[in-house]
């Protein structure tokens, strides 16, 4: 999706700027960096629709980072992608907000494809306090 902004998160430079490159083909606005510290003050910098993140990482893995996103209440949809699937980890992981857990390699359609369902996950998230609110005033005014 055109200027979408994805902040994508992972330890492994190559896999990060080859994915980085597939990404911009497709249209989507990408930043890259290689720790959760790194993720979460380009996150507190504001503007990502969806964080593609690793959860083993040197220093603060994903799933520590996971939850400092929760913590400081960041609203973007997060996408876990990780070479160390285990149903475990993938069940924390959703527990702790992601959107979605992937396991690498991952297809870059299939990528596309769920950073396109989180977004409009995010949309409909963003859109319900409003809802609600204009349910609620069309309630108290008849």
């Amino acid at each position: 999706m055109k200027g979408t902004r994805v902040l994508l998160v992972d330890d492994e430079v190559d896999l990060t700027d080859s994915t980085k490159t597939l990404l911009e083909n497709r249209g989507y606005e990408v930043t890259a960096v290689n720790s959760g510290d790194s993720a979460i003050r380009t996150l507190g910098q504001g503007g990502y629709d969806v964080m593609v993140l690793d959860l083993k990482m040197p220093g603060m893995d994903g799933i520590s980072t996971l939850k400092e996103i929760k913590k400081l209440q960041i609203s973007t949809q997060i996408l876990v992608l990780t070479g160390h699937g285990a149903i475990n980890t993938a069940l924390e992981a959703i527990e702790l907000g992601a959107y979605d857990y992937l396991t690498k390699p991952c297809d870059i359609d299939e990528l596309t494809e769920k950073l396109e369902d989180a977004i409009k996950k995010g949309e409909s998230d963003n859109n319900k306090p409003s809802l609600f609110r204009a349910l609620t005033n069309g309630i108290r005014k008849k």
